[in-house]
């Protein structure tokens, strides 16, 4: 905001001096964020308060139509060829978690984030940040589960950088990885493309990465161990458009779950999205666990679950061949895009009322990527 502080009184007293005008109407914040004068955890949690600070400080910044569209990744036109490019920094806690450690999140997150524009990942690229005192097979460890990650999610890291913060300024480990893939011939897959009566499926159940994490951090116990559902969904997207190239929109439901997700969808095509809640799969570990900590499930992170809107004459055929695939075996059309109430997400209750399911506010689980 301006600054109205006048300057210190020299020669004729300030009741002798005209009192300066000042046109407030022309006055701009340049971040407006919830009168959030500080950054809190939540501008980090994919929910409502990272939309405005990316919306409203970042976008302006830097400006350009092809950020403008807010995807996972940004589909490029560069020498006649189809790119996709994308970066993510990774800041989970702790290190290592039932399922998967930050090394493969760094991999698998970028990977999707590529596939969710319907592109191969071929390359990526590796920054460390370590804090000083670290382990160094702490260090190797998370190498080497980056590289097998890569290995399997047919990637190859081809660059990097390392930099050190002295102890207390760090948390371990923080990565950072960006990527580049081929958009192949005919695949335009964003959000724009989203229109009343595509079909929205979701590749399996979620909740499962936020609710691992939490158990392992917070030493929480729910009679078995839950493991994160962390892979690489760019086998699976090759899958379904090999139905068809006409999906209209993918995306990778992390930071603020599936409820985000979603939310997004709506916001950029202005269409009204229905969910079924009954046939949203929750699992009964993820569900207890939730209700055990007053989470909703919707809200909650996933790292190798997707959601896809389908246009209704592809669904059946999209659908049969997700459950073939060993990571959408457990697909299930959750809804459908409808006319009604542009931009929000409404849910069908068991009981037979509608919510809305609106875009999370903050984060009800910190630091899970």
């Amino acid at each position: 905001m301006p600054d109205t502080t006048l300057p210190a009184a020299k020669g004729p007293s300030s009741a002798d001096r005209e009192a300066p005008t000042v046109d407030i109407a022309g006055w701009t914040c340049p971040a407006p964020l919830r009168d959030q004068p500080r950054v809190v955890m939540g501008h980090g949690g994919g929910g409502a308060l990272s939309a405005e600070l990316v919306e409203q400080v970042f976008a302006p910044a830097f400006g350009g139509d092809i950020l403008a569209q807010l995807g996972d990744s940004a589909a490029l036109n560069l020498g006649g060829v189809r790119l996709a490019f994308s970066t993510d920094s990774y800041v989970v806690r702790p290190l290592f978690f039932p399922g998967g450690s930050i090394g493969d999140l760094a991999v698998n997150g970028t990977v999707n984030d590529l596939a969710m524009s319907g592109a191969r990942a071929a390359y990526l690229s590796c920054g460390y940040i370590l804090e000083e005192g670290i382990e160094m097979s702490v260090v190797a460890r998370v190498a080497e589960a980056m590289g097998a990650a890569a290995r399997a999610a047919g990637v190859e890291v081809v660059t990097g950088d390392t930099k050190v913060v002295e102890a207390g300024h760090g948390d371990g480990i923080y990565l950072n990885t960006a990527g580049i893939g081929l958009i192949p011939a005919g695949v335009d897959l964003r959000p724009q493309r989203v229109v009343p009566g595509d079909v929205v499926i979701v590749s399996g159940d979620i909740g499962v990465h936020g609710v691992a994490i939490m158990s392992v951090r917070e030493g929480l116990e729910f009679g078995v161990e839950i493991e994160s559902d962390c892979a690489a969904l760019g086998g699976l997207v090759e899958t379904m458009l090999a139905v068809t190239p006409d999906l209209h929109a993918l995306r990778d439901p992390t930071r603020g779950g599936l409820a985000a997700a979603l939310n997004e969808i709506a916001a950029a095509s202005g269409a009204g999205v229905v969910i079924r809640e009954r046939a949203v799969p929750v699992p009964p570990t993820v569900g207890n666990a939730c209700a055990i900590l007053g989470l909703d499930p919707m809200y909650v992170a996933n790292e190798g679950k997707l959601v896809a809107f389908v246009p209704r004459e592809h669904a059946d055929a999209v659908l049969d061949a997700m459950r073939a695939h060993p990571l959408g075996a457990g697909a299930a059309v959750i809804g459908e895009v409808v006319e009604e109430h542009p931009g929000m997400v409404v849910a069908r209750t068991p009981l037979g009322g509608t919510r809305v399911v609106d875009l999370p506010l903050g984060e009800q689980l910190p630091r899970i990527c």
